[in-house]
């Protein structure tokens, strides 16, 4: 099975099998097609969460085929999945006859698309290709990963440029693929011409007939019904004799509709919980509201306003791991509707799936989101595939969001860092009014702390902590992103935890933090730490704990003493966070809601009572600005 099997441990490299019917001309999810041919097994690299292609991903796909080879013919009519694969933006393998005929790449430095052609399509283009075609001969043996000089290409058919994809004909009836290194123009006279991807023999593949979505569901519709009976009987078993109100998650993506329509086989009126960042598409918003109405469900909007605009010149732009914008635009106020709607809490259906990503690989049926209290998730689509996903939607014939016709692989907030460089550029297509007011932003950022132009416009700004793929662009255009000025929090260490006059150990430092309180507030913040004194005069604050003292002074200040050098590492810390929270506090509440002690208000930011207070620092550990500490400072 493609995707129970997998999602019980993420893959992260190798190869995973894959199953489909020559008869239904489409992939098959389960062990056997409702036609009754044996399916046949092909493989894609893992781990495997196959979708199917959007009408805009059709067109997109067709249109390279057509672009680089004079026809998409082979594949009019049929049915095209696609399977993420590793790469720097955006990287499908495409899956057609059931074989991977090519990857589609999106290049962020070019800004384009690119087609690069597996021995399937090469197999399959041969008879219809009308250009892009080199037929070489006198080289021999095992050819695959080298290189064809012009003195042995004998014949060279279209205008192409390096990089572009070409059908191999090698004497001796062998068909490949391959890259062309130079231009069509040069390729009789360069020494290395193209480059061998594939070249085998041809493997008479298979041709499938045609086929649309609903021979996808119907081939599958045993299987779908199947998994759909297995998770409505895990959320019936779940909630029998509970007395919390069911509630589903339906953020407008195509998983939380999902598990919504698992869900109405158990409880049939269940309410909707949206969370509107403020950053949500329009097509989002209205299709939100347009399924409420329709199904007749009532929807609760958690809404976070302007939050997102009113705090991302404190945090500057999230990043993929920096999400501070979550905290502020979607935990926060979902964490007030509860605490408003369900005081005595609720369980909620979510759309989570293990194939999403590494992080939620081991997500369980019930989880726990330990910044939002009063709710328990449930996880019921955890195990599916993105087609299982798709096939079980159109088999309920459940209305989804239009915007994944668009070819938006996951849907969200539309300047979100996670979503690919590919969907940013559709957005701009598709809003540019949107588009350039996160560009615009992000311009600004750049010169204010004279950044390279790259890194708003090559989306340098998603990372904190640059991966290897994008280490390797920075460093061939020799880019540097560590801001020359600025106002954003930072930290500089004066005396790391080493031994001291009074016979223990202290740390010593200057927080450089935005001001935008009064430093009161920080003798607030530091009461959750221990026992406070404040000089109002001088700008000091003096906490103690069981295990030593700290100090932190209005001009950014911090020292720490501690008998222990480990506790002194910590007193240190907690002080430190204590000033962020103090001077960055959002206001979002989940500390206030976390605090069982009710020793927390929200207003204007966090007050703390000292008498309630037993400092456990389960508000410190619920905080966004603690959560990131590391990546603030």
């Amino acid at each position: 099975m493609l995707t129970t099997d997998m999602a019980s441990s993420y893959i992260a490299n190798g190869k995973v099998d894959a199953k489909w019917c020559d008869k239904c001309g489409t992939l098959i999810l389960g062990d056997s097609c409702t036609c009754k041919t044996e399916p046949r097994t092909f493989t894609v690299n893992s781990p495997g969460d196959i979708r199917p292609v959007s009408s805009d991903g059709y067109s997109l796909i067709t249109g390279l085929f057509e672009r680089h080879f004079g026809t998409s013919k082979p594949l009019d009519k049929k049915m095209i999945f696609l399977n993420k694969i590793p790469g720097e933006d955006r990287s499908d393998e495409i899956i057609a006859h059931g074989s991977v005929i090519g990857v589609l790449r999106f290049d962020i430095e070019t800004n384009e698309y690119s087609l690069e052609i597996r021995q399937g399509g090469a197999e399959l283009f041969s008879e219809y290709a009308t250009k892009n075609i080199v037929r070489f001969g006198n080289m021999s043996g095992h050819l695959k990963g080298k290189t064809i000089p012009g003195e042995n290409i004998r014949e060279c058919i279209g205008d192409f440029d390096a990089g572009d994809p070409v059908l191999l004909f090698k004497n001796g009836g062998k068909i490949g693929a391959g890259t062309a290194l130079v231009s069509s123009k040069d390729v009789l006279s360069s020494e290395k011409s193209i480059k061998i991807k594939d070249l085998n023999s041809p493997s008479d593949i298979l041709i499938s007939p045609n086929s649309d979505r609903s021979r996808f569901v119907s081939a599958n519709r045993k299987h779908l019904q199947s998994i759909e009976r297995k998770a409505s009987s895990e959320i019936a078993e779940f909630i029998k004799g509970k007395k919390e109100p069911v509630t589903a998650s339906f953020s407008g993506g195509k998983d939380s509709l999902a598990a919504l329509g698992v869900l109405l086989n158990v409880v049939k009126r269940p309410e909707l919980l949206f969370i509107n960042t403020g950053l949500e598409f329009p097509e989002t918003i209205d299709y939100v509201k347009k399924f409420s109405e329709e199904s007749g469900l009532k929807l609760h909007v958690a809404d976070a306003g302007n939050a997102f605009w009113e705090n991302v010149d404190t945090f500057g732009p999230p990043a993929k791991d920096f999400r501070w914008c979550c905290k502020v635009c979607k935990l926060g106020p979902i964490t007030d509707l509860i605490s408003k709607r369900y005081p005595k809490g609720t369980i909620t259906i979510e759309g989570n799936r293990m194939l999403e990503s590494f992080a939620r690989s081991k997500i369980g049926f019930v989880s726990k989101n330990p910044f939002v209290p009063n709710q328990t998730n449930l996880n019921p689509v955890r195990e599916w595939s993105s087609a299982e996903v798709w096939g079980f939607i159109w088999m309920k014939n459940l209305l989804y969001n239009p915007l994944y016709e668009r070819d938006y692989e996951r849907i969200g907030c539309y300047l979100c860092a996670s979503c690919l460089s590919s969907e940013w550029r559709k957005t701009g297509e598709l809003h540019p009014d949107l588009y350039s007011k996160w560009e615009k932003h992000l311009e600004k950022y750049s010169e204010d702390r004279n950044l390279p132009k790259e890194y708003a416009e090559m989306g340098f700004w998603r990372w904190k902590v640059l991966p290897p793929k994008m280490i390797r662009i920075a460093e061939e255009r020799e880019l540097t992103f560590k801001p020359s000025k600025s106002n954003d929090p930072d930290m500089k260490i004066l005396k790391g935890a080493s031994s001291c006059a009074a016979g223990g150990f202290s740390m010593e430092a200057v927080i450089t933090v935005p001001r935008n309180r009064d430093f009161s507030s920080v003798e607030d913040a530091l009461r959750t730490v221990g026992d406070v004194k404040y000089s109002d005069e001088f700008e000091i604050a003096l906490v103690k704990t069981k295990t030593g003292t700290a100090k932190l002074f209005g001009g950014g200040q911090v020292s720490v003493v501690c008998k222990e050098k480990k506790d002194a590492e910590i007193l240190f810390e907690r002080s430190v966070k204590a000033l962020l929270r103090a001077q960055m506090c959002t206001s979002c509440g989940i500390c206030a809601k976390k605090c069982k002690k009710h020793a927390i208000t929200i207003k204007n930011g966090l007050h703390v009572d000292a008498k309630k207070c037993i400092h456990c620092g389960k508000c410190e550990s619920s905080c966004m600005v603690s959560h990131y500490y590391d990546k603030i400072i």
